[in-house]
């Protein structure tokens, strides 16, 4: 009877350590999905034109000082 309670217990705990290992991965693919997705908008904000000639100003200015 002990011996039926330590298998099943131990199949148990087998079981949950298959199901946690996809799960990470999981995790990190929707950890790089948002990161991409930031980071396209952030792109397409500073590529646009408002924004593109404010830092053009902003280098021009710092290139232009004087020291």
């Amino acid at each position: 009877m002990h011996r039926k309670i330590k298998e099943a217990t131990a199949a148990r705990l087998r079981g949950k350590r298959r199901r946690d290992a996809g799960m990470v991965t999981s995790e990190y693919a929707m950890g790089i999905i948002a990161a991409v997705g930031f980071a396209l908008l952030l792109y397409e904000v500073v590529t646009s034109g408002q924004v593109r000639t404010e830092l053009q100003d902003i280098v021009k200015k710092a290139l232009s000082a004087r020291m």
